[in-house]
């Protein structure tokens, strides 16, 4: 069983700045795909970010309030640890954000693709 823990998240202005991690209680993480995901109060759960860990590719949501450009996700291989860099933060970001690995993730968007979930972190962002 992987457990993933989230930290990092709380009260910003907009245009600051938080960076989450993503914590996973397991051995290796070679073949997984981290994804980070947000909700809203009121809206579904959206996909922002993934990286594969093998490899390193990763991708970024694509719609019309698009977070690529802002926010960066990254992982650390020895710590099992992934990270989500948000910059210029806008009060529309404000949700919970989620990470979520996948041992078999072929499409990184879909939340189902997903094999475990950590609780979540606030992320407000104050106009």
């Amino acid at each position: 069983q992987v457990q993933l823990v989230e930290s990092g998240g709380g009260l910003v202005q907009a245009g600051g700045s938080l960076r989450l991690s993503c914590a996973a209680s397991v051995g290796t993480f070679r073949s997984y795909t981290m994804g980070w995901f947000r909700q809203a109060p009121g809206k579904e759960r959206e996909f922002v970010a993934a990286i594969r860990w093998s490899g390193g590719k990763t991708y970024y949501a694509d719609y019309s309030d698009s977070v690529k450009g802002r926010f960066s996700i990254s992982g650390d291989n020895a710590q099992n640890t992934a990270y989500l860099q948000m910059n210029s933060l806008k009060p529309e970001d404000t949700a919970i954000y989620y990470c979520a690995a996948g041992g078999k993730v072929a499409a990184v968007v879909h939340p189902g693709q997903y094999d475990y979930w950590g609780q979540g972190t606030q992320v407000t962002v104050s106009s």
